[in-house]
């Protein structure tokens, strides 16, 4: 799964430091999530949509088996 965290971090001029506090969780988290070794929670998501006024799905991109197929 990619996302779009730092993209939009950086769009709004937030450092990681700043977007970390915004969401109560470490920096390291932070650091995890945009290099895309750590999945988010689902209310960590949510709060990261909401943070970049978008939907969960512009943030994070699903590639092969994480989709499903009908």
């Amino acid at each position: 799964m990619q996302n779009l965290i730092r993209d939009k971090r950086i769009h709004m001029h937030i450092t990681q430091e700043e977007l970390s506090q915004r969401l109560k969780v470490s920096r390291q988290t932070i650091i995890s999530l945009e290099s895309g070794k750590y999945k988010p929670s689902l209310v960590l998501a949510h709060k990261l949509a909401q943070l970049f006024s978008c939907q969960i799905e512009e943030l994070f991109i699903f590639e092969g088996d994480e989709n499903i197929e009908f």
